[in-house]
């Protein structure tokens, strides 16, 4: 009798995946009510089963009413449309297969015509939704179509084939991302490594306890680290690009070959176990900036007693004094041939080197050119190296580092997150036969903002780090969760490198068009659907759960500081402010703090 209830219609057309079903004239109600349970018939996203022996195969319903029509019946119809008996159909596309209690993504059978299709119980979803190890798997939130089942996604696959968060302007991404992290962070995991990008600082609270954060706006009362970046950890082009200043390529060269002499010392004088032959310009050694632009500026302000004898310097008449980067002054050159003489050797870059010693100086870029304990002397010796900065960020016992770049001035942004990314990546691919590697200790790498950093067509340091980390990061337990309101900037070939896809609320067409493209063409119809999804709900396709599914994420009580704040409440408050409190206001804002002391 059960099965009779549930009885919705019957397959009258099989075209590859897709299933064309004519719906029984003997369903009185688009709602029947089984086991006292009140169920819908053809909602878009829906599951159906059509049971197969032993065996029972579902599907997600993607269109239903006369778009779901089949052809040659539609053309019979124009003809005589008395002979069109019975105008609901819909159409499915089979996603996986139950075999006694396990369900699997993918069938083994196709169904035929004249199959019997059924609708999905409660108990058909706790088989389809459940079988999750709890060991691997994290809790999300609930089904949308039954509350009380969890909704559930594979860590594994999740992580190892990557993950893209995909949403608009307040659809919920920053609180679906807080979820995850905190779902991983609970787990009974002693090793986990999360590494948080945040270019707005929204992570701060959520996961407060579980999470070291590094921020550029130190703030020692509410336990947050300085973030120090140096500045001699960056490839040769990426440093330069910091400076506002140029050079042609004569000079770049040049440039480059005394700063490669500068790593050379500071490799003899850190004792650095390195072979001298591989040091390059791109080689993450200290060095001292303020050593090696003395040392050019003063060749380029230098007069000599005799001309053209480099071994003749007139003495500075003020010494200068590299620490301060302060030049040195001398001797004005003579009129006509008389001493002292101009070098004609100077390759005409005092204009860039003035844009070194100004971008130095500003404290905005205190965090790359004055990176506290990693910070070489003049000599190039440093009290700490990379391993210190490393194993600050990864091997922490709190299972999440959030590295906050809210204080990063914009026009950097691409290059310091991209250095970031390489620094890490480079150190897990070449350390991944030894414990700490990421085939040893796996690490999730958090995007926030993506498409800030990782734009279409563009062949930044950002984007190439991205883009290694996704086509070979799995191989080397480095796994990507790209976190973005605009899929359309984003680089297609990293998006279609994402295993697992999580769609909230998206408005923009534009937008949709890249998220069709990113999932399985039998279920672009589901994309449709989108705009229509409620704050906090989304579609997630993929490597990462069984079958797609249309998932409530949990909300969470401490919400990303990027959430919106409530315009009601907070204007019902008193304004009780003072001039005090815009002089503490000023004097933040000059500071560079969010925050006093």
């Amino acid at each position: 009798m059960k099965n009779i209830q549930a009885e919705i219609g019957e397959i009258v057309s099989v075209s590859g995946n897709t299933i064309t079903v004519k719906l029984s004239d003997t369903v009185k109600s688009n709602m029947p009510i089984i086991d006292g349970i009140v169920y819908r018939i053809g909602q878009i996203g829906s599951f159906l089963k059509v049971p197969l022996g032993y065996a029972n195969l579902y599907g997600i319903v993607t269109q239903i009413g006369a778009a779901a029509i089949p052809e040659n019946i539609k053309e019979l119809a124009e003809q005589d449309y008395t002979k069109l008996d019975n105008r609901q159909w819909l159409n499915m596309v089979l996603v996986g297969e139950q075999i006694g209690r396990k369900f699997d993504r993918g069938v083994s059978q196709s169904p035929t015509t004249g199959d019997i299709v059924h609708l999905v119980t409660i108990s058909d979803l706790d088989i389809i939704y459940g079988g999750y190890d709890d060991s691997n798997s994290i809790n999300v939130g609930n089904i949308s179509i039954s509350e009380s089942l969890n909704a559930k996604i594979d860590l594994n696959k999740m992580i190892s084939r990557h993950c893209a968060i995909l949403g608009s302007t307040g659809s919920g991404k920053s609180n679906s991302v807080g979820v995850i992290l905190k779902a991983i962070a609970q787990k009974d995991f002693k090793s986990s490594r999360i590494l948080v990008i945040d270019p707005h600082g929204e992570y701060n609270s959520v996961l407060s306890g579980q999470s070291n954060v590094y921020s550029i706006n130190e703030n020692k009362i509410s336990g947050v680290k300085e973030l120090l970046i140096p500045y001699w950890a960056l490839p040769f082009e990426e440093l330069l690009s910091t400076f506002s200043g140029k050079l042609n390529d004569q000079n770049k060269d040049y440039f480059r070959a005394k700063l490669i002499e500068e790593k050379l010392k500071s490799v003899r004088e850190n004792s650095i176990d390195i072979d001298e032959v591989l040091v390059t310009a791109d080689t993450p050694v200290p060095f001292s900036l303020k050593q090696l632009w003395f040392d050019l500026d003063n060749f380029e302000r230098m007069t000599l007693q005799e001309n053209r004898d480099l071994g003749s310097v007139c003495e500075p008449t003020t010494k200068g004094d590299p620490e301060r980067l302060i030049s040195n002054e001398y001797p004005v050159t003579g009129l006509g041939n008389s001493a002292p003489f101009l070098n004609h050797e100077r390759k005409g870059i005092l204009s860039f080197l003035d844009s070194v010693r100004a971008r130095i100086k500003d404290s905005r870029y205190k965090f790359l050119f004055a990176p506290g304990l990693y910070a070489p002397e003049l000599t190039g010796k440093v009290v700490e190296d990379l391993s210190n900065l490393l194993f600050d960020w990864l091997g922490s016992k709190a299972p999440v580092t959030i590295l906050d770049l809210s204080g990063v001035p914009s026009e950097i942004m691409s290059s310091i997150s991209g250095t970031l990314l390489k620094i890490i990546y480079d150190a897990l691919f070449w350390g991944q036969n030894i414990k700490m590697g990421g085939k040893e200790q796996p690490l999730l790498i958090v995007l926030e903002e993506a498409h800030n950093y990782l734009k279409s067509g563009e062949n930044s340091i950002s984007s190439r780090a991205v883009q290694s980390i996704a086509k070979e990061g799995r191989k080397y337990g480095v796994g990507l969760l790209l976190v973005t309101q605009r899929p359309s900037e984003l680089d297609e070939t990293v998006l279609s490198q994402c295993g697992t896809v999580v769609a909230l609320r998206m408005n923009n067409s534009k937008d949709r068009s890249h998220i069709r493209s990113a999932i399985q063409d039998e279920l672009h119809t589901m994309v449709d659907l989108l705009p229509s999804l409620r704050t906090g709900e989304a579609i997630i396709s993929g490597e990462g759960v069984k079958i797609p599914s249309r998932v409530q994420f949990h909300k969470l009580s401490n919400a990303p500081r990027g959430s919106d704040p409530i315009v009601s409440e907070k204007w019902m408050d008193d304004n009780d402010s003072t001039i005090n409190d815009y002089e503490k206001l000023v004097s933040l804002w000059r500071n560079q703090k969010l925050e006093e002391d």
